[in-house]
């Protein structure tokens, strides 16, 4: 996702400030929005394949 989406996506989740974010970070707290842990570039050997965040986490 490019960070126009990833924005769009934050704002849909009621995430604070995310214009003023970084990506990782505005990851996080979508992930956190979702109820998931905020493990964003985190986990060097993730096995959660069904993250949307994959392609970008485990580069």
């Amino acid at each position: 996702m490019n960070m126009k989406e990833i924005r769009e996506k934050a704002k849909g989740l009621g995430v604070k400030n995310s214009s003023k974010m970084k990506k990782a970070d505005l990851i996080k707290a979508i992930q956190v929005a979702e109820g998931n842990a905020p493990c964003f570039k985190e986990i060097t050997d993730c096995r959660q394949y069904d993250c949307c965040w994959m392609g970008d986490c485990q580069v």
